[in-house]
């Protein structure tokens, strides 16, 4: 290949020119540490390789796979863009990867041969592996595309699977299918048709994992239910807590009690006000701000410290007045910001310190938002909901979960929100909602017409609704459903919830604001003839197309 790119990379919606990164990632990712990634990546499918093997025997070492989908999750965009981290989960993937072929060498366990990559100190030689660590090692971009759309959803699956874990929840299939998959991936005989089964399996995968976390939070934290949280301020110094990961906020709650400091949700982290368990603490103020993007101009007003426990944290501008005021944990890594290691549970004495230092935040709007509509409580209202139903009231249900991002073009899901008929109830779950949630949309007889499910992970509640009403109308699929399904997507958590979907059978679908990079001519194709997927238009057409028709 002549003149190489410096990096590729186009595992989100908003890649460049549609087509891939190759200088610098659109979400601030720099060259370097795409390189890493891309080693990191290679490391873990020799590791999936072998454990593979010792599954087979009933011994899959239960230490890989935690790796496995740490490192996985680290990738995920927006999650880690700090080299020194990424090079420890290099260094710790060469080591393990290393022991696996001891211990299956004792056993007696062939393994293919697995090339070894020279570990440089810096990795500034990276780059050096590309041609057989990096996206476009595979020479077919059909391949390719496939095999990263395989890898992209097992990066999602870790992530919901790492959530469940940490509040004591696992499940060896979920392991075994990322796995298998990106061990499978590392095949270069894996022909289209082969890898179109991969898919659906990670996409089954994704049933599994989603399930597992709900049963994980909801037996934790109790059933969410309809709950109004104020968008307001208090007036004392705040933590901003930020990200998908449950128990981090648990712990913080516990650790801030009586120290003079209020804790607000930001973006994803929203739906803890939902849950039951929380609602004992008092100083668990409210929401601040809106999706994961608008963080560098909001961050500025909030004055108090910043909790990052997952993915959606974004590189600050120059001179970025909050930056000493920001913590991460877990697989979250951001150059000069304050770490704060695992642990039973992790220690946020400093950030609480440093927060009762700051001033109150500035509010920026003032409300409340309704949400609290998974699936346990919709199920409850179901013969409420049957009967508007039957009455005509509620003509279609439509299905706006994903994610948000920042291109002007997402402003189509704010019209085609405000659009809909009057009988049209969205259902919503993910970062998606902040483009419409605040809309003075109205209920149709005390329905709200917006019907939020929480998390990203949380679009199984979508599916367990969508069955609920299969049920109740006696219809033979979920396609004969009054249900539309038109969704955003951003990064790998959305990959996941789509081909979970499409693993149920799911018909129809509609993406935007673009379709993936990774989808091929061909493979857009195949997916339009098994699944009719399709990408948006304009919001009067679609509007006309999905609802009118």
């Amino acid at each position: 290949m002549e003149n190489p790119p410096t990096m590729f990379c186009y595992q989100c919606q908003e890649t460049a020119r549609g087509k891939g990164c190759e200088l610098q990632g659109v979400c601030g990712k720099h060259a370097d540490t795409s390189a890493r990634m891309d080693l990191l990546l290679y490391a873990v499918r020799g590791i999936a390789i072998i454990n593979r093997a010792l599954r087979e025997k009933g011994e899959p070492d239960c230490d890989a796979s935690h790796f496995v989908i740490d490192a996985l999750f680290t990738t995920i965009t927006n999650a880690n863009f700090y080299n020194d981290s990424l090079d420890g989960f290099i260094r710790k993937a060469f080591e393990l990867k290393n022991i696996l072929a001891g211990t299956a060498k004792k056993r007696g366990i062939e393994l293919p041969d697995l090339p070894q990559v020279e570990f440089f100190a810096t990795l500034d030689e990276a780059d050096k592996c590309e041609s057989f660590t990096g996206v476009l090692a595979e020479p077919n971009e059909d391949i390719r595309g496939l095999k990263q759309l395989a890898i992209y959803g097992c990066k999602g699956m870790s992530a919901y699977a790492r959530h469940a874990a940490n509040l004591g929840y696992e499940e060896e299939d979920v392991y075994a299918i990322i796995e298998n998959a990106m061990a499978e991936t590392a095949r270069p005989d894996m022909s289209v048709e082969e890898l179109l089964s991969l898919v659906l399996q990670v996409g089954e995968g994704g049933v599994k994992v989603m399930d597992l976390l709900d049963h994980a939070n909801t037996s934790t934290y109790g059933n969410p239910e309809v709950t109004k949280v104020d968008i307001g301020v208090r007036d004392r110094p705040g933590i901003l807590i930020s990200g998908h990961d449950l128990k981090d906020l648990e712990e913080l709650l516990e650790q801030t009690k009586d120290k003079g400091v209020d804790v607000y949700t930001h973006s994803e982290m929203l739906p803890g006000h939902y849950y039951p368990f929380f609602k004992k603490y008092p100083h668990f103020a409210g929401n601040y701000g809106n999706a994961w993007w608008k963080q560098t101009t909001e961050f500025e007003k909030f004055n108090g410290v910043f909790l990052f426990t997952t993915n959606c944290i974004v590189p600050p501008r120059g001179n970025c007045p909050y930056m000493d005021r920001v913590y991460t944990t877990g697989v979250v890594g951001m150059p000069g910001t304050h770490h704060i290691p695992d642990g039973h549970p992790k220690d946020f004495s400093k950030l609480i310190e440093h927060a009762q230092k700051c001033p109150p935040p500035t509010e920026i709007e003032h409300g409340e938002i309704t949400g609290g509509f998974a699936h346990h409580q919709v199920v409850a209202l179901a013969p409420k909901i049957i009967d508007l139903i039957s009455r005509g009231k509620i003509r279609k249900f439509v299905v706006m979960a994903g994610c948000d991002g920042r291109m002007p073009s997402r402003d189509y899901y704010t019209k085609f929100a405000e659009g809909l008929p009057q009988d049209c109830v969205i259902l919503t779950a993910g970062c998606a909602k902040y483009r419409y949630i605040k809309l003075p949309l109205g209920d149709i007889e005390g329905v709200p017409r917006v019907l939020d499910a929480g998390q990203c992970n949380d679009s199984y509640s979508l599916v367990r609704i969508a069955l609920a009403l299969k049920d109740a109308l006696k219809v033979p699929s979920v396609n004969d459903l009054p249900i539309v399904y038109n969704i955003a997507w951003y990064e790998q958590k959305a990959v996941i919830v789509l081909l979970a979907l499409l693993s149920f059978g799911v018909q129809n679908i509609h993406t935007g604001p673009t379709l993936p990079a990774f989808f091929t001519p061909d493979i857009l194709k195949v997916l339009q003839e098994k699944f009719n997927i399709g990408t948006i238009s304009t919001v009067e057409d679609d509007i006309k197309n999905l609802i009118n028709q």
